[in-house]
């Protein structure tokens, strides 16, 4: 059993640039190298199915939880090594952040920054330390970046907010900084 699990938030279409497919199997397969448990969606489609896959096919533990809702319309991804439905999108959050270690974020729609902005929300508020990584893939949320800069400077959040999240490029930076976690 892996001692140390990363919630992964992703999309679940692959996106319009293939680097977005490319980075998901990449870090699944990462994440099996270093014997790391993907904490993820469940859903077998778009970045969601790729990081999974290619974490299933490098030998990599796999936890994937599902809102009853989504099981059609994410596919539910069965064949994982634990895989649990929960009532609504609430608990599938919940339960995601309480089985995980540390989150990363790549690119996706407006559920992975609901997910993220949770997150972000509960660190800012002091409810935990685990590190948020965002998977800048191809620059892909730097407007995000640029947009909580802008809440700073608006006065709507102390500058600490952006230190809660850290934009790394590529897979191998983002795994070198989850190495500090995993201790």
């Amino acid at each position: 059993m892996a001692h140390f699990s990363v919630c992964v938030y992703c999309g679940s279409r692959f996106g319009a640039d293939p680097a977005y497919r490319d980075a998901a199997e990449e870090m699944g397969r990462a994440l099996a190298a270093q014997n790391w448990r993907l904490v993820y969606g469940a859903g077998d489609v778009g970045l969601m199915g790729a990081v999974a896959t290619a974490t299933q096919q490098s030998g990599g533990e796999t936890f994937g939880v599902i809102p009853i809702h989504l099981m059609k319309r994410e596919v539910g991804k069965r064949d994982l090594s634990s895989f649990i439905v929960t009532e609504n999108m609430h608990e599938r959050k919940k339960v995601m952040y309480m089985n995980s270690d540390a989150i990363v974020v790549l690119p996706g729609g407006a559920g992975s920054m609901d997910e993220f902005f949770e997150v972000l929300t509960w660190r800012q508020l002091g409810l935990h330390e685990k590190p948020i990584i965002l998977l800048n893939t191809n620059g892909y949320w730097t407007p995000l970046v640029d947009l909580m800069k802008h809440i700073v400077d608006q006065e709507f959040a102390d500058a600490n907010v952006l230190d809660f999240v850290e934009l790394i490029d590529t897979v191998p930076e983002a795994i070198q900084r989850l190495k500090q976690s995993d201790v």
